[in-house]
């Protein structure tokens, strides 16, 4: 793959960023900023990122690895040796955002930390993501994904009543961290490019975490109880949850009066929408199970599909429950050509979700494959080697 000209005008094109991520959070904040056309180098250990090891693998080359470092270039350094620690020191000179997402204090001690370069480089961004931030009593804790979503109060809300502790089935605490990082460094891109300073971020997945949960928290502020597993109800809907037809499970959500009438009608139940027990949203919440029983109830005479199509005639929004392989083989996701054609670096072509994102109607290209270890190093070095024109 190559540069194209759409990547060449993209939004971010021209931003130089340097990235000493691994994992998840971090990696996926600067491929969201490779997507927008910034010139990601990706510095790895000589070992290369931890996730290059993850299954599963295409002749050796992981996929996990490759869906969230596309458009990137690679470079292995040593940082604890002298000469691999000064080309990282000509990299970061030489950039617009630095992202890394050490422990802190990492980047310090390897003299390469936004203190070191803030006074020369004003207009310097340099975003650090970690677990629970770069200062506090938990800061030289480590964390991940599952760790974080525990601590948060994920893990309480998310599963069914009275059930085993469950995590949610992504690793929603990492890329809602690389959501939050990416958004503040295009925020401050857009302050240097008014001619201020640029400025060190500091997000941390337990903040992110808090952050994406505001509806649960404004309900423990508001109320005093804390908010629990529901299954895949909601805690002040209904009807809003999964519901069993004949043949199989659907989620329909009617989240208002109007789409609450909808549901009656299309079961043939105009008698519901008098019930006392339902006339308001809060009734419904309120008799959310014993609402839930007679809807059942209801759907039990008619398949999914059935139930589907006349849900979405009469405006109620519903879906089945997919797979992966159903969701991405829908035709929505078809229409919007999300999946697309990668090659690894290895030779093999497999497929990746790329860039949900469009700007005037185009979405943002795949211009570089992700890259194999230390791929681009000898290029890049022989770049630092060149003096500037």
């Amino acid at each position: 793959m190559s540069e194209t000209k759409s990547s060449a005008t993209a939004p971010l094109a021209g931003v130089k960023v340097v990235e000493f991520c691994h994992v998840a959070a971090g990696p996926f904040c600067s491929m969201l900023l490779a997507d927008m056309g910034a010139d990601v180098i990706k510095v790895e250990s000589p070992d290369g990122d931890t996730m290059r090891q993850w299954p599963p693998h295409s002749d050796g080359f992981s996929e996990n690895f490759a869906s969230l470092n596309r458009n990137k270039r690679s470079i292995a350094l040593d940082l604890k040796n002298p000469a691999d620690n000064a080309i990282a020191v000509r990299l970061i000179g030489e950039a617009d955002v630095v992202v890394e997402n050490n422990r802190p204090g990492a980047m310090q001690r390897l003299g390469l930390s936004y203190d070191r370069f803030a006074q020369e480089m004003p207009s310097l961004i340099y975003c650090s993501l970690s677990a629970y931030g770069q200062d506090g009593p938990r800061a030289g804790e480590g964390g991940f994904d599952l760790t974080v979503q525990a601590m948060s109060g994920i893990m309480s809300v998310t599963g069914n009543e009275g059930g085993e502790p469950v995590k949610c089935g992504i690793p929603i605490s990492d890329f809602a961290t690389g959501l939050y990082a990416a958004f503040s460094i295009a925020s401050l891109l857009t302050r240097v490019r008014q001619g201020c300073n640029g400025g060190y971020i500091d997000v941390s997945m337990l903040g992110a975490s808090l952050a994406i949960a505001a509806l649960q928290t404004s309900e423990y502020f508001a109320s005093g109880r804390d908010p629990r597993a529901l299954g895949a109800a909601h805690p002040r809907n209904a009807p809003y949850e999964a519901f069993t037809a004949s043949d199989g499970n659907f989620v329909l959500a009617a989240g208002n009066d109007r789409l609450w009438r909808s549901v009656c009608e299309v079961v043939g139940r105009p008698d519901l929408f008098e019930d006392e027990r339902f006339v308001t949203t809060i009734d419904r919440a309120r008799n959310q199970k014993e609402l839930a029983r007679i809807l059942n109830g209801e759907f039990a005479r008619r398949t999914v599909a059935e139930l589907l199509e006349d849900l979405r005639r009469a405006g109620v929004p519903c879906s089945s429950i997919n797979s992966y392989s159903q969701a991405l083989s829908d035709i929505q996701v078809e229409h919007m050509g999300w999946v697309r054609e990668m090659a690894l670096p290895n030779g093999v072509h497999t497929r990746t979700f790329a860039s949900p994102v469009r700007i005037d109607g185009q979405s943002p290209p795949i211009y570089k494959a992700p890259p194999a270890l230390d791929e681009h190093g000898e290029s890049i070095r022989r770049s630092l080697l060149t003096p500037a024109i």
